[in-house]
């Protein structure tokens, strides 16, 4: 007989749902989160939703101010920059260590989104937020393989913080968009002609960081760095 699942305790579901909707931009910054509200909507006490929204403290996206209580925390540009190099770091060895243990298939599953990426990029009618999506998951094919289960969960939680900032403050433009599709190309071919590692993870951080020196060169109106 197949082995059920456990089932998620009431903090957990309350947690999952809740950070999927900041994540997603359902909740956007400055969004209030009304403990009672809550309970009443996932049908369970006070005490999970507390519980969740501690976590969510936690990882910067609800902070609490007197008086007012829990709210969505707005985008932090001061930190972008930051996040981003920390990003690249991860993502160059996330990409190297999964580069080997690609399948044919889905290589050629990144080749069809980069080029979905690439007529995007060429079209008049450029969507940012649709370019931005087809980004995230061209990495995540790249980098899937990869053995250490650490290094994967970090690389997901802190592309998620900076694909949150990219859909409500700083979206792709068409002049990086072109230029990100090409270093993609470049990767895909190191990781085709089964390149050393060094040179996968060279070539992915330094994708990641010239993302970096545009947002620094040419940040948006009213950001400061």
């Amino acid at each position: 007989m197949p082995v059920e699942a456990p089932r998620l305790s009431k903090s957990e579901t309350v947690y999952r749902e809740l950070r999927s909707r900041i994540t997603s931009g359902r909740y956007s910054a400055g969004y209030r989160l009304v403990l009672d509200q809550m309970a009443r909507e996932f049908g369970v006490s006070p005490v999970p939703v507390r519980e969740a929204l501690r976590r969510l403290e936690a990882e910067r996206l609800v902070p609490f101010t007197r008086n007012v209580g829990a709210e969505v925390a707005a985008v932090d540009l001061t930190d972008y920059a930051d996040v981003m190099r920390v990003l690249a770091l991860l993502e160059g060895d996330a990409t190297a260590s999964s580069a080997p243990l690609l399948t044919p298939a889905m290589v050629s599953e990144a080749e069809d989104i980069n080029n979905r990426m690439r007529a995007l990029a060429d079209s008049p009618g450029f969507d940012p937020r649709e370019f931005s999506d087809l980004n995230q998951q061209f990495h995540v094919v790249l980098c899937q393989c990869c053995p250490n289960d650490y290094l994967l969960r970090l690389w997901s939680e802190v592309g998620e913080r900076v694909t949150l900032i990219r859909r409500n403050v700083f979206p792709f433009e068409p002049v990086r968009s072109s230029t990100s599709v090409a270093e993609h190309d470049g990767i895909l071919a190191l990781v085709k002609a089964g390149a050393p590692a060094s040179e996968i993870q060279e070539a992915a951080r330094k994708h990641k960081l010239r993302t970096v020196r545009q947002f620094v060169e040419n940040p948006p109106v009213g950001s400061r760095i």
